[in-house]
């Protein structure tokens, strides 16, 4: 791998979507990421798990007496481990921080949980909409009146969990780069997606953020920060802030003597008369409309459509692996660019990745004598 973080080396305890998807940025850009899957483990067509690719597989029985002198011997010669177990299951099967930071003190054990590692809630089960939920950001989307709704997986997996996740392995990796030592990176959906609330609780204490849904600037209330129904079903957003965007779009709608845009009372009126303006017109027609214009107007693309959109097209923000459209690396480098690689089947990789990874062949072919490991 040809990446900025080339030579790092991460073992992953498989799990489900935000520490996963965390392990496939490490591995686009170009950490070498070893996922210990269980023996039973797999998504149908290995092709399909895109939050899947780019590492290799290993099977291991973790509930083997045996097994988790397999997993500490690969800590040995690791830079991270990634755990999203719930708390304390870790340690139950010995592979805890505890254990892991004694066989390599300068291992960075991430673990990736919904509640994180302390507080009452720490044991209970959740998925993202609970997160989002009790942090208050669900609650804060969805439209005037109507119930909150959420936004698919996105806010608390992967932008509470996965980001959060990384940045706490990366400024760990950093500062064992001064100190010589690893620690623990205890990283929370719930902290994230309160962190990611930060501008909210600003405009909260700046008296310009009410608690009723739909009725703030940038959450639908304002009617020109909101979509718009067009002639054919399809939507067109609109971002016009700023007074020069908006002067952009009153002039290319044809408004007629618009209300004053900051003017709160007006907004009834003037959701009315963009949205009589937008359904004059199919999406793509405004698309065409606005295309070359500085006024924030864009079309709402389904994901299947967002592949053929000039601009997504043109940066090649999606690529083909074995056939199966998804996103490319992101971030992009100059000098040391990531690699969307292939998933794996698990167990694919459990012979030669273990001897790669200081294990010599007759170990190997004992564990798999004893059902310790499996190779696919």
């Amino acid at each position: 791998m040809s990446g900025p973080l080339s030579g790092i080396r991460v073992v992953e305890l498989a799990g489900l979507g935000p520490a996963p998807y965390a392990c496939m940025l490490l591995a686009d850009l170009g950490a070498e990421v070893l996922r210990v899957d269980r023996p039973s483990a797999g998504f149908g067509v290995p092709a399909y798990d895109v939050t899947g690719r780019g590492r290799s597989s290993i099977a291991v029985d973790l509930k083997h007496p045996a097994a988790a002198e397999v997993v500490l011997r690969l800590v040995d010669s690791a830079d991270v481990l990634v755990e999203g177990l719930r708390p304390g299951v870790a340690e139950r099967l010995g592979v805890g921080p505890d254990a892991c930071l004694e066989r390599n003190p300068r291992l960075v054990y991430a673990r990736m949980t919904g509640w994180g590692q302390t507080g009452p809630l720490a044991p209970r089960v959740g998925h993202d909409i609970n997160y989002a939920a009790i942090s208050g950001a669900l609650g804060a989307i969805g439209e005037h009146g109507r119930k909150p709704v959420p936004p698919i997986n996105l806010l608390a997996d992967f932008g509470g969990g996965s980001m959060f996740l990384l940045t706490g392995i990366l400024a760990a990796l950093l500062e064992r780069g001064s100190s010589g030592q690893g620690q623990v990176v205890d990283a929370a959906m719930v902290d994230g997606v309160t962190s990611l609330l930060s501008m909210t609780y600003g405009f909260m204490a700046a008296g310009f953020w009410s608690d009723e849904r739909g009725s703030n600037l940038l959450d639908g209330g304002a009617p020109f920060y909101d979509t718009y129904e067009c002639a054919d079903g399809e939507y067109v957003a609109i971002g016009a802030l700023e007074p020069q965007f908006w002067d952009v779009v009153v002039r290319t709608l044809g408004l007629v003597d618009p209300p004053d845009q900051n003017d709160r009372s007006t907004w009834p009126q003037l959701r009315e008369q963009l949205a009589a303006a937008f359904r004059s017109r199919t999406r793509d027609e405004w698309a065409k409309v606005f295309e070359p214009l500085d006024a924030c107007v864009s079309p709402v693309l389904k994901v299947s459509e967002a592949r053929s959109h000039a601009h997504l097209a043109a940066r090649e923000s999606i690529v083909e692996v074995d056939g199966v459209p998804q996103p490319a690396p992101a971030p992009r480098f100059s000098r040391t660019p990531g690699e969307a690689g292939r998933p794996s089947v698990a167990g694919a990789h459990t012979r030669v990745a273990l001897q790669s990874w200081g294990f010599d062949p007759a170990e190997v072919e004992q564990l798999e004598a004893a059902a310790v490991v499996t190779q696919a």
